[in-house]
């Protein structure tokens, strides 16, 4: 499908909705704040397996704003046919085959019915400094932080196999987020749209990404920890701080 929700030019800001992580009686205010936000994308997700109330999340979402929805699953358990698209995410730095192809098998049969909104996404999890949900969840090793060209090879092989964006994650609660360095490197070796997400708690940390070549940065651990940050990162993910040195 034709990407419309992020292009190789962009600068974008997404807020990602783990319904898990939440209480049903609390998720309501949670996705209110999200939504005053106005972020670019709000993707609706997670690293469990467990998430029954995917759909009513989404539907909840969808009733109070024209911000596009996107699923980010973590396990077909997570498929919902009410997103604007579908994440279908391939972990190629890991060499799991049920991440790979497994679960991607499995939903084929209900992503059929919606291909126009499936979005074949590289997913490339990348060490931030602790061992996290998805590292555990999806039984893979990260590629260490340092291997910036290593990480840059990954997401070639993921453009030569035809996907059409690639995700660079430290995963949910990382310390530090991916280095410029990094996203660097994979910037100037493809061709695709760039997502950076995992560890990335401050506005600054945000800019850093954009001015390295991520077209879409997402956010997420931090606003779930403390709500009122979500303030500090600017509408549109037009950021004014000149970014820091990583």
């Amino acid at each position: 499908m034709t990407n419309k929700y992020l292009s190789n030019s962009d600068r974008k800001l997404a807020i990602l909705i783990d319904p898990e992580s939440h209480e049903p009686s609390e998720l309501t205010g949670f996705i209110k704040a999200v939504v005053d936000a106005e972020p670019d994308l709000i993707l609706v997700g997670g690293s469990y397996i467990a998430n029954s109330n995917i759909d009513d999340c989404i539907k909840e979402i969808m009733a109070l704003t024209n911000i596009p929805v996107i699923l980010f699953p973590g396990h077909m358990n997570q498929m919902s046919i009410h997103s604007d698209a579908v994440l279908l995410l391939s972990l190629i730095s890991g060499r799991n085959p049920d991440l790979l192809i497994g679960q991607h098998v499995l939903a084929a049969p209900a992503l059929s019915k919606i291909k126009e909104r499936v979005i074949p996404t590289g997913y490339i999890l990348i060490d931030g400094g602790v061992s996290t949900s998805v590292s555990y969840i999806s039984n893979t090793t990260p590629i260490p932080s340092g291997k910036s060209q290593l990480v840059a090879s990954t997401a070639m092989a993921g453009e030569l196999l035809g996907l059409k964006q690639i995700y660079l994650d430290a995963g949910s609660g990382a310390p530090n987020p991916i280095s410029t360095s990094t996203i660097r490197a994979v910037k100037s070796s493809i061709q695709l749209p760039l997502i950076v997400g995992g560890g990335i708690r401050t506005r600054a940390q945000a800019n850093n990404a954009w001015e390295a070549g991520a077209n879409l940065v997402v956010i997420g651990n931090v606003i779930e920890e403390k709500r009122d940050s979500i303030k500090s990162f600017a509408k549109n993910g037009k950021v004014s701080e000149k970014p820091v040195n990583v």
